[in-house]
């Protein structure tokens, strides 16, 4: 069977057949027996993968690790419905999302790094940053949100600040949410035009198109200078959803040495 070029195989006419399958085809007009297809592939896979973040999280409950993941990226790069997918079956009470608010009065008169450090986690937790202090390598500069000279005092700060997390025990995972122009006007549209999403447009992300190249310039100014650390970035190709949070779930997994042998 073939429709618009796309060749079903048997396996994917059985999948089509199955509740998921109809329900996937259905959800959207008009109907495209491919996306239907690609979509229920990446939900079983997905489900195997959060299998395992339960099977990892057994394990640092049990060994009373510690560890950080983050995400960063542009404005509408998928990095908070990345974690969602990451987190939504995990035990609630041995994790933590974080998404900090701008800074308080009290926290701009304290050391840049005091308030995330306030959100590290304790022995058997996860912590998730949905952004993190590296919005002082980037967001900050780029719409004056601080200083040049608070710019260049964290970029001095920030490999020797993550050695400091790596060698008191806490495992540090990093990822960059990459996205094309072209896709986050996209993405910004759909924001727009959805009442239930509208809250998550910002003035920042309003004018996040206008400062495109400031933007790319910063973002390769941290990658340069976090190179000389010791935590590599996990940059993820971010223009499809569904393969990049397969991906960031991956590079969690691969990230950790977790007992891939745990029962769950």
């Amino acid at each position: 069977m073939e429709e618009n070029g796309f060749k079903l195989t048997d396996d994917d006419v059985a999948i089509l057949n199955t509740n998921k399958g109809l329900k996937a085809l259905l959800a959207k007009e008009p109907y495209n027996l491919e996306k239907a297809v690609r979509y229920v592939k990446y939900e079983k896979k997905l489900k195997k993968l959060q299998v395992e973040l339960i099977r990892l999280q057994f394990w640092a409950i049990e060994k009373n690790e510690r560890i950080i993941v983050i995400f960063e990226g542009r404005d509408a790069a998928g990095k908070g419905g990345a974690i969602r997918r990451a987190t939504e079956h995990m035990n609630p009470r041995h994790l933590r999302i974080i998404a900090l608010p701008k800074p308080t009065e009290d926290e701009k008169t304290q050391w840049y790094f005091q308030r995330y450090v306030r959100q590290f986690p304790k022995a058997g937790e996860i912590v998730f940053f949905d952004r993190s202090w590296y919005n002082r390598a980037v967001v900050e500069p780029v719409n004056g949100f601080c200083t040049k000279e608070e710019h260049e005092i964290f970029m001095s700060q920030v490999n020797d600040f993550e050695r400091m997390i790596t060698e008191s025990g806490i495992r540090l995972v990093k990822m960059y949410m990459s996205i094309s122009k072209k896709e986050q006007v996209k993405r910004f549209e759909d924001i727009k035009s959805n009442p239930l999403k509208q809250w998550k447009m910002t003035a920042v992300d309003e004018k996040a198109q206008e400062l495109w190249n400031v933007y790319t310039e910063y973002k390769n100014k941290m990658f340069e200078k976090t190179k000389e650390g010791n935590i590599p970035w996990k940059i993820i190709r971010a223009n499809k959803k569904t393969s990049a949070r397969v991906v960031a779930i991956n590079h969690i997994l691969n990230s950790i040495p977790y007992d891939k042998n745990k029962e769950v």
